[in-house]
């Protein structure tokens, strides 16, 4: 459980482009601030929300600036899709502020709550309800000649694509300081167990269990025998040289929001971040069932070990249970 400060303050993000999620948000604004805490917002999202201190007084507190965005919040409240969460997960990095998700998405599989769980969910924040899960994450690192050129993380995966579409790119990867294998491809994916169901899962890479630690690694339509992909062990360091690129290009995207141009011979280097992201946690669910549920996957005929159990002691005694 969290530790209620003297001023509680919750830090509200929202896909405010999206009907739904704004009056989502002014919902939760006006629940959370009647039962004393404080909501922090962006005010440029503010305006497109239609609150202010006219409305709210002190218990609003309007941020110009993303800078110090999750400092003394014990909350981040993100109403939108799982964009919308790594963008909040972007905009608090560092300053371990947890990270709870109200799904306006498609799939939300980062997202704790739904729509229609509103109150039950203010209540939960209020009560202090929630668990909170430390998360792998990756940190970026990109080098030209021996030169940094940029830095950066990822929460789902960073990859080294192709920008053009006509042309491939190619790329020597290695792991943990030694040469794995040179493809000729369209990229490279490197991703985190939470982001195992992101691109990482489209890409053919594997789902793996928010609670291992690992890091994944996938090629992109590589021609070559050996391009499956892989799993390596949470403090390898895998690096990734683009060695040609005739009439291409070739891009670093991590989580699909920020880019990085690469030019031939860039040298990334991706390897465990030093700070987690902080996932909140209403439900203690498994993740099988969360797997089941967003993808909607075919269970039906499953009884479960306890049905089984009783239809096995029914058989023996010559009957069917009731």
């Amino acid at each position: 459980m969290i530790a209620s400060p003297t001023t509680r303050r919750v830090l509200l993000l929202a896909h405010t482009g999206r009907a739904e999620a704004r009056s989502v948000a002014r919902s939760f604004i006006a629940g959370l601030t009647a039962h004393g805490l404080v909501v922090r917002l962006l005010a440029v999202e503010a305006k497109d929300l239609g609150v202010d201190h006219e409305e709210f007084g002190e218990a609003l507190e309007l941020n110009e600036s993303e800078a110090d965005l999750g400092r003394d919040c014990e909350l981040a409240l993100v109403i939108g899709g799982d964009g919308s969460i790594l963008r909040a997960a972007e905009m608090t990095h560092g300053a371990g502020t947890p990270v709870l998700g109200v799904n306006l998405g498609h799939v939300g599989f980062l997202a704790e709550a739904e729509p229609e769980e509103v109150d039950s969910t203010i209540a939960a924040i209020v009560e202090g309800r929630y668990t909170v899960e430390d998360r792998l994450t990756l940190d970026v690192r990109v080098t030209l000649d021996g030169e940094l050129i940029t830095t950066t993380f990822a929460v789902n995966e960073a990859s080294v694509e192709k920008s053009a579409r006509e042309r491939m790119i190619e790329v020597l990867v290695e792991i943990d300081g030694r040469p794995l294998s040179r493809w000729a491809c369209d990229g490279v994916v490197c991703a985190t167990p939470t982001g195992s169901t992101a691109y990482n899962f489209s890409a053919g890479g594997p789902v793996v269990w928010p609670q291992v630690e690992a890091l994944c690694l996938v090629p992109i339509s590589a021609h070559a025998l050996f391009a499956r992909p892989m799993v390596t062990g949470p403090d390898s360091l895998i690096a990734i040289e683009v060695i040609d690129r005739p009439d291409g290009a070739a891009v670093l995207w991590c989580d699909g929001r920020r880019t990085v141009d690469l030019p031939l011979g860039a040298h990334v280097e991706v390897r465990r971040g030093a700070e987690p992201v902080r996932l909140a946690r209403l439900h203690e669910a498994p993740f099988t069932d969360r797997l089941v549920a967003k993808f909607g996957l075919p269970v039906e005929g499953w009884r479960g070990e306890g049905e089984r159990r009783l239809r096995g002691a029914a058989s023996s005694e010559g009957g069917e249970p009731s």
